[in-house]
This record gives structure tokens, sequence and C-alpha cells, in this order.
């Protein structure tokens, strides 16, 4: 790590010279425009000054430039999750956790059609909460319409099925434990 972070800062005098050169700037121009001496930025785009943030912040305003590309920074990924929705028994499901195995968050927009309980039943704990529309749930011998913002939670041992009542479609939030995991809710923080 420390080598890359002497490399980094090794191209910094060179990348500063060809930004000066490219935009047709003498040291002396330069020096008037930041207020670093011209004995500085010599030594600077020659590598014998090393960089920090006193003199870089200065340039990043004279070149109107981000401060990473005076440095050279690494370029950083795309923060953007991308979700890719599945399809299934009618309904849209839309993961939203990356990674395998533990507690699984899913949206799903459940369609109007999907109005006839089959209830079925395996290995886990469901949490559900709906977003918008009414979502009817056959839990044994319970049936129960929630309307958006109500939740319901269950162990899929029991037989259960949920989906539309029939007037529009629903939106829910999922959370899924596969192996039984139970979701931890606590109303007010601790100490009130």
């Amino acid at each position: 790590m420390a080598n890359d972070d002497e490399a980094v800062l090794s191209a910094v005098g060179p990348r500063l010279r060809a930004l000066r050169k490219t935009r047709g700037t003498t040291l002396t121009q330069l020096a008037e425009t930041t207020g670093i001496s011209v004995s500085t930025l010599s030594r600077l785009e020659s590598g014998e000054r090393k960089p920090n943030l006193e003199l870089l912040l200065p340039l990043a305003r004279a070149y109107q430039v981000p401060l990473d590309d005076l440095v050279g920074a690494p370029a950083v990924g795309d923060p953007r999750v991308r979700l890719k929705p599945i399809r299934h028994a009618g309904a849209t499901i839309v993961p939203l956790t990356q990674h395998p195995g533990g507690p699984q968050a899913f949206k799903m927009v459940i369609p109007v059609t999907r109005r006839d309980p089959d209830p079925r039943t395996h290995t886990g704990y469901e949490w559900l909460y709906v977003l918008s529309g009414k979502l009817r749930l056959v839990l044994a011998e319970h049936d129960v319409v929630l309307k958006a913002g109500e939740a319901a939670e269950f162990d899929t041992k029991l037989p259960h099925w949920f989906g539309s009542t029939g007037e529009a479609p629903v939106e829910v939030l999922s959370l899924f434990g596969p192996q039984g995991e139970r979701m931890h809710v606590r109303a007010r923080p601790k100490g009130e």
C-alpha cells in the first residue's frame, strides 16, 4: 500500500507540469493566481517537493479541476445497486439484498389477478409491510386484509398465502429469514 501511495505522489508533479503546459500558463502566472511561490511550484512539478493539501487546493481552484484529477485518484465504482426483478406467480419481486444467506429483503408488486389462496409451508420466518394497496393474508385459520402502513410477521411453517384483495395491485416489503431468523423490532431507543 505504501508503494502505491508513493507511486501516486510521484506522478503528481508531472501531471501538474503537463496541465500547466496544456493551459499555456507560466509558473509566474500560476504563482500570481495561487499565491504559491514560483520556486515551490517548480519544485512541486519536478518532484523535489511532496504535494500536500495546502498546495493542491489552490492549484485545483486555479485550474478549475477536481482535486482527484490533480492526484490521479482511482475512479470510484458506480455506487448504485442494479436491481434485477424476478417474475414469480404473476408477481414482480425485486431483491433488495445482494448477499446470499441470512435474512433477505424484497420489494414485491402483486398483481390484482393474484387473489385465489393456495397456502404453502416452508422453513423460514417472514415479515411483511404493505406500501400501497390492500394485501390479503391467509395464515393457517386466519384470513386478514392489511392496508398500507400495516405489517405482519409469521413462521412460514404455518400454511400461508398472500395476494391482492382483487381491488388493485399491492406493493409489499418482505423480510425473509430462510433459516427461521426472526427480525428484531425495537419500538423506542433504550434509555427512554
